[in-house]
């Protein structure tokens, strides 16, 4: 049976001239072709946006409306006709978390918003839809535990922030010491990095920190894959070659697998130097989950 992949044609928007290009979304599914059979989500209803935002912010980013202010810190163009690409993202984790309980992983071919608070956006990132699903699945008592494991070279301060108070969730953010955001949050367990780190002082810090991931015991991991590790990503630091990223991707797969931990995997950032480089990384990082590694190879 072919593996299920989360996607919505909507995710890929025209952002203009920035660094965050969302056609990335629309081309890593592209490269998988019909390997995977695609799964486009339905609009979330409010409730599930409640669940990690307040109704304020919420209702703000579901209209599409935001202050100047608000636009600064989420440092993206934003309108009534993006915003649904936002909004879609939630409950496409929330449906490939789904899918990882039913078949051990669940692909989204987008989300990873980490970068999202309670009640504002930053860093490009508008809903939480880490967050919001871990929430949703322990108020439905899916899962009695979850797992984070953030491998975006940012750290995932809004996870963070949102998911503080929460004894049923484990946060995990390995990234550069020295980026973006400035002030960082506390994740239950953070892991700064130098920049310049490469393939293997990498893989043995992340080995080494996903034990006590699995300390936790988790019903579920969610995995924040983004690809702006890669050594020539333009708004990180890291030295990871492309086999690095793909060695970094199994062993979480095989961390999750010899300890029976669902997993679901979200996308997050990626910066290359084109968009065409970084769907290539991020297709290969969902065809090494969905066992299909033929498909994108190195």
């Amino acid at each position: 049976m072919k593996p299920r992949l989360v996607f919505s044609p909507r995710y890929s928007v025209d952002y203009g001239w920035h660094s965050f290009a969302a056609e990335k979304f629309g081309r890593a599914a592209d490269l998988l072709g019909d390997a995977c059979a695609r799964v486009a989500p339905s609009m979330p209803p409010r409730e599930d946006l409640l669940l990690a935002h307040d109704a304020v912010w919420a209702d703000k980013v579901v209209s599409g409306r935001l202050s100047p202010e608000e636009l600064k810190l989420l440092e993206l163009p934003f309108s009534p006709e993006i915003a649904p690409a936002h909004v879609l993202s939630v409950a496409g984790t929330i449906l490939a978390a789904r899918h990882a309980l039913e078949t051990g992983v669940g692909l989204h071919c987008g989300g990873g918003a980490h970068h999202a608070f309670r009640d504002r956006g930053e860093g490009y990132c508008a809903l939480n839809d880490i967050a919001s699903t871990i929430l949703k699945l322990l108020g439905e008592g899916k899962i009695a535990r979850a797992a984070v494991v953030d491998l975006d070279v940012h750290q995932g301060n809004g996870t963070a922030s949102i998911l503080a108070e929460e004894p049923r969730a484990f946060t995990f953010s390995m990234h550069q010491g020295d980026l973006y955001p400035e002030k960082k949050e506390k994740s239950s367990l953070d892991v700064e990095l130098p920049a310049g780190l490469g393939d293997a002082e990498y893989y043995d810090r992340l080995k080494r920190n996903l034990r006590a991931v699995m300390d936790f015991k988790p019903d579920l991991v969610i995995y924040q894959a983004g690809a702006d590790v890669w050594e020539k990503d333009r708004l990180g630091g890291l030295k990871l070659t492309e086999r690095g990223v793909l060695e970094r991707d199994t062993a979480v797969l095989e961390t999750c697998r010899l300890h029976r931990v669902p997993v679901a995997v979200v996308l997050g950032g990626g910066y290359g130097p084109t968009p065409a480089d970084t769907a290539r990384l991020h297709a290969r990082t969902l065809a090494c989950f969905g066992g299909l590694k033929d498909k994108v190879p190195l």
